[in-house]
């Protein structure tokens, strides 16, 4: 095998850390293809990726790209790698355009070679209607491949991109993965940092890490391959599928699960060793059925499985009592508008969600769901129409709401400069608790998420996984009989994803009724409705296995959310008047 990356007993260790970021990790990364990087929050990933740039010098070990020292040879690996972090550096008031020529200046592009590359890289990524359009105004989806064109100036030979698709949507992801491929095909070697286990699975090669060390490398099928008869679906559920995913977890045969629509996947320990579904009162007419096993299957396993079926958090939220008049539409949106000048974001909504469901709202970047969303919480005031929680008034008394509502932001609204245990103090004492009732509600939640060993930690040196932790804690002080989540696990791995969910899941049984956003289609499964925003109006409404029914044809009968997603966006008829965003 030709490497692209050879790394040879790799050990990196922060000042502040007590272990090592990194520890003794020796692979080759093929020449040629895609490359995955895979891994928990917390791995090494972004470490590795920073070593591989030259950006930090390894503590032990050593490493070459394509067979040159990122350090005492930096200069010369420069000309020929492209990096793109995680927070690529977008200049947001400088246009499409000017965005590129600082890159080209940076890298040496001019002259005839900047023209032609521009051309190129503008077709390429599909830009070249928006280069007076300032970068800040493009939808997540447009500034990765801006980000994109501005890294490939040069025509670099490695290409290392680190998490690419956090935050775009399933359309974007698919045009993302479209120009990698091309880019991989024409000899580029790419390695591609994701926590989309079904980007991984399209890669060529994986490397898998866990805790600094490597779990796996190799090609994502022959890990896959280890999962034969292990992985299976529950059908046929006649009882609470949340409850129910809750025992069948408990259960010893049981290492993982997921709620797949009105199905649950679940997968064994050994093969052949299933649970007894009339133990788990799945009713008289629930089934298993084998499946193909998928590579999140296998990384779950190889991290010893997933966080079991317990909820520290639900065992301590009270149930939730609501007069008999909320209860039919907790959520209650009509004829919902926001317009920005002459321009709908959000354009005659409707819908509504009683007591205890979980409400998913999907949507291409840019297509108004935010907006829609931000209405509903009280951030945003509604252009006409009505907004309502909990039989509130947003566009009168949207104080009032926020007091009775919780809200986990994309972006997590932590105080960096305060403290764990100041965030938790600071926020309960906004939502009114103070005394013992405050001191109580602070040690429930340090012991419902484990934060206790990170009090006096700020949330800049939290993993992401404990940030999110620690926002939905802050979002939950006040015992809210409503939740708003915007993306809230955009960017961390499978088992932290899995669970918050459990978390989720726990508290919509106590009667919380939860409103979410998100790009990860698998996770959308977990809904009870999805509406699906595009273009300011909500195209269609429904569980998601109607949704998935709707997209489905003779070539492919059984959709994924994916596939349905990107297949009822597409096939909607454009808006009048309404440009792309």
């Amino acid at each position: 095998m030709t490497s692209a990356i050879a790394l040879r007993s790799l050990t990196h260790r922060f000042a502040a850390a007590g272990s090592a970021a990194l520890d003794a990790v020796s692979a080759e990364i093929p020449l040629g293809g895609i490359s995955g990087l895979v891994g928990p929050d917390g791995a090494g990933k972004t470490t590795l990726m920073r070593l591989m740039a030259g950006l930090l010098k390894p503590t032990a070990g050593s490493l070459s790209v394509v067979g040159l020292d990122p350090l005492s040879q930096g200069a010369e690996l420069r000309t020929v790698l492209g990096y793109m972090p995680q927070k690529f550096g977008l200049y947001e008031d400088l246009t499409v355009e000017e965005n590129l020529d600082l890159y080209a200046d940076l890298r040496g592009v001019v002259g005839a070679e900047r023209k032609r590359s521009f051309s190129e890289l503008l077709a390429f990524t599909d830009l070249a209607a928006f280069t007076d359009r300032p970068a800040g105004k493009l939808s997540g989806g447009m500034k990765q491949k801006l980000g994109l064109a501005c890294v490939l100036l040069g025509r670099p030979r490695v290409l290392l991109l680190d998490e690419p698709s956090v935050g775009v949507d399933p359309i974007s992801r698919r045009e993302l993965w479209r120009m990698v491929t091309a880019l991989a095909a024409d000899g580029m070697a790419v390695v591609w940092s994701t926590s989309y286990l079904d980007e991984a699975e399209r890669c060529a090669f994986i490397l898998l890490m866990n805790a600094g060390r490597v779990a796996y490398a190799g090609p994502p099928a022959d890990l896959t391959g280890r999962l034969a008869g292990r992985s299976v679906q529950l059908t046929g559920i006649e009882t609470n599928r949340r409850a129910l995913l809750g025992r069948a977890l408990d259960a010893p045969q049981v290492m993982d699960g997921v709620i797949q629509g009105s199905r649950i996947r679940l997968v064994l320990r050994a093969a052949g060793d299933a649970p007894d579904l009339a133990a788990l009162a799945a009713g008289p007419a629930a089934a298993l059925v084998a499946v193909a096993p998928r590579l999140e299957d296998a990384f779950i396993d190889i991290l010893g499985g997933g966080p079991g079926g317990h909820s520290g958090l639900a065992a301590v939220m009270p149930p939730v009592s609501l007069p008999e008049a909320s209860r039919g539409a907790v959520i209650r949106a009509e004829a919902l508008t926001k317009k920005f000048g002459d321009f709908a974001a959000t354009d005659n909504v409707t819908f509504s969600v009683p007591q205890g469901e979980i409400f998913g709202l999907l949507g291409p970047n840019g297509a108004g769901k935010s907006t829609t969303f931000k209405m509903l919480c009280g951030l945003l005031v509604p252009t006409s129409g009505t907004a309502s929680v909990l039989g509130i008034d947003l566009g009168r008394d949207a104080a009032r709401a926020r007091q009775e509502l919780g809200y986990m932001a994309q972006k997590f609204s932590l105080y960096g400069n305060l403290s764990v245990l100041q965030n938790l103090t600071f926020f309960s004492g906004v939502y009114g608790l103070e005394g013992r009732r405050q001191a109580g509600k602070i040690d429930e939640m340090i012991h419902a998420f484990a934060l206790g060993p990170y009090l006096g930690t700020t949330p800049t040196d939290l993993s992401l996984g404990y940030k999110q932790r620690l926002a939905l804690a802050c979002a939950l002080m006040h015992d809210p009989a409503v939740l708003f989540l915007d993306e809230p696990t955009s960017g961390v791995d499978p088992v932290t994803r899995r669970e918050f969910w459990g978390h989720i899941n726990g508290v919509v049984q106590k009667g919380v009724t939860v409103m979410v956003t998100t790009h990860f289609m698998d996770e959308a499964e977990y809904c009870d409705r999805i509406g699906l925003v595009y273009r300011g109006q909500m195209i269609a409404v429904g569980p998601p296995d109607a949704l998935k029914a709707t997209a489905a044809t003779a070539e492919v009968p059984d959709p994924t959310m994916e596939e349905a997603f990107i297949a009822l966006v597409e096939g909607h008829p454009p808006v009048a008047g309404r440009a792309a965003a």
